[in-house]
Parts: C-alpha cells; structure tokens; sequence
C-alpha cells in the first residue's frame, strides 16, 4: 500500500473515537459489517473495490435482497418527483428493495415510494450514520432507519465532504440489479451512477422526457448509449426478469372516477395526442399543474404517456 495509508494503519486510533462508535453499536438497528460477515451483501462484495466495512443502522438483511437503484436531479421538476416515486412504488411493491443516496429532489422520492411499497428502502450516504445530510431529510433518515436502512463505508463523524458522495455512488449500484434515473442534466452526479452500474455489469434505465427540457439531456444521452428506455415499471421487471409488475389496467373503476378537473383536462385532451404545453393552451393550466393532474390520470388507467412528452387518452 502507499506510504500515507501506512502510516495511517500505524497510528492508533483515539480512545475518543473507539468510546463513540462503541456507544454507537449498543444502540438498537446498529450494525458494522466487514467483508468477512456472512452477512455482508454478496452482490455488493463482488464489486471490484467493495468497501471493506459498512456502517448499517435498520435491517441488514435488506442489503441482500433484489434491489433497483433510483437517481436523479436534486432539483427536479413536479412531474419528476411524482414519477420517480410513482416508479419506486410500484417497484416496491413486485418485491425490489430501492436503493438510492438520501439526497434532496429525486433520490428522497424514491426513498418514499420504497417505503410505501413492500420492500422498502436503502439510503447510501456520504457521511458518518450519526450526521445526517442534508437536514432537510433527517424525519425521512429516521423512517429509513426504522422501515429500511442507511448504509455508510465512511466512519462515524465523518462530515459531508465533497469528495465522498461521488464514491458512494459504487455502492448505491453495487447493492442493485439496475439503475434508473429519473429527470437528470447532461452533468448531472446521477450519471456517475448510472456511469457505476454499467461498469459493473448492472443494467441501466432511463426515463424519456421532453427534448426542450434540461433535465431530459442527461436521460436521453444514456438512451443513445444504449441504457434501456422505461416509460413504466413493467419495462424495468421485465428486463430484469423480477417479478411480475403491477396489474395493467384494464380501464378506469367507477371509484376511479376523476373529479371534475380531471375530466375537463380529459375532454380537452379528446383523441388527440399532445404534450402538457399544448394541453395547458387548450385549458389555462400551468404546466406543473397539469403535469401533476396528468400523473393522477395516468396512474387511474385513464391517460397514457407516449414518447416524446406526448399523452392520449385511453377512454
């Protein structure tokens, strides 16, 4: 090893620091696995630099199971976090635990969608289980750490360091079976991890977006590298072989029944095929609205979204 990595292996280690993560471990849901541990995840040890220890605070057995890795922009649009949650959700639901980094925007909604589906959640960060960042997450950190996990190489105290968050992007690919991202710039960190899982072996989506919009850039250049394109979560269990995905629907209940903004956004949309922009012309709406009234109608069975920010009515 290099010269500063020995000398780090020899200078012992303050009492301090030994006395805090001794504490630590005492404490209920707190774990430290080696590469050694029989339950360290077997997927994630056959990464080419696995890290060779984790700091694990919720269920351990969790990192071992079928796992999709959701990403994407820290500032999403309205529509993005409700797809990536959406997608999430139905994932968790055909029995993938969702894996992604605890960051703002999309990563946060796709910790939520695995939490409301069955098998839950995995956040990765970047700093030490006993510092959560950012604090904005800290209520969804506590939820992880009591219906999912939080999974950490770097020791306890550690502070949120630049330079870690990228590293930590291996993980949140090697503990899964693919990675989609959802709503990224061209420069986005989200390509990091998609850049990850494909090194690894590990299949990669994309979820198509408007070619007008920034945070399609990145989705649609994965496309063109050959990452498969998901317009729903059946596209993503079907690659992957896992499960048997949501139900299609069959056609709106009659519980189902939009409410009455819902049914002037369908009779404006009629049997044409428009995007939002278009659609928001016919009826007055802003486009976020709209989106986030599209999303409810798709998600009723009563709308379908095309390639190409398009949507057509499925009545």
């Amino acid at each position: 090893m290099g010269a500063r990595a020995a000398q780090a292996l020899r200078e012992q280690v303050p009492a301090a620091s030994l006395r805090a993560a001794h504490d630590w471990l005492t404490q209920p849901g707190h774990h430290v696995l080696t590469l050694a541990d029989p339950a360290y995840p077997p997927r994630l040890s056959n990464i080419p630099d696995p890290p060779p220890v984790l700091y694990v605070c919720g269920n351990c057995a969790l990192l071992s199971r079928p796992a999709l890795a959701i990403v994407g922009s820290r500032s999403p649009t309205p529509r993005g976090l409700r797809d990536a949650r959406a997608f999430a959700q139905a994932l968790s639901e055909s029995g993938l635990c969702i894996v992604s980094g605890l960051a703002l925007g999309i990563d946060a909604a796709a910790h939520r969608g695995g939490l409301d589906g069955g098998a839950s959640s995995i956040a990765v960060v970047g700093t030490g289980l006993d510092r959560i960042y950012p604090s904005r997450n800290a209520e969804l950190a506590r939820d992880l750490g009591e219906r999912g996990a939080l999974v950490s190489e770097f020791p306890l105290g550690t502070p949120p360091l630049r330079a870690n968050f990228p590293r930590r992007n291996r993980i949140i690919s090697g503990l899964s079976l693919g990675c989609l991202v959802v709503e990224a710039a061209l420069h986005s960190g989200s390509l990091i991890t998609a850049k990850e899982a494909a090194e690894q072996g590990r299949e990669v989506f994309a979820v198509p977006g408007s070619i007008h919009a920034a945070l399609s850039k990145g989705c649609h250049w994965l496309i063109k590298q050959g990452a498969k394109l998901a317009e729903n979560a059946q596209d993503v269990l079907e690659e992957l072989g896992v499960g048997s995905g949501p139900p299609v629907p069959k056609g709106p209940r009659a519980a189902d029944a939009p409410d009455a903004a819902g049914a002037r956004l369908l009779t404006a949309l009629g049997d044409d095929t428009l995007t939002v922009d278009a659609l928001c012309e016919r009826v007055g709406l802003t486009a976020e609205v709209a989106s986030a009234m599209l999303l409810t109608l798709e998600l009723d069975g009563y709308v379908a979204r095309l390639a190409g920010g398009f949507y057509q009515s499925l009545r």
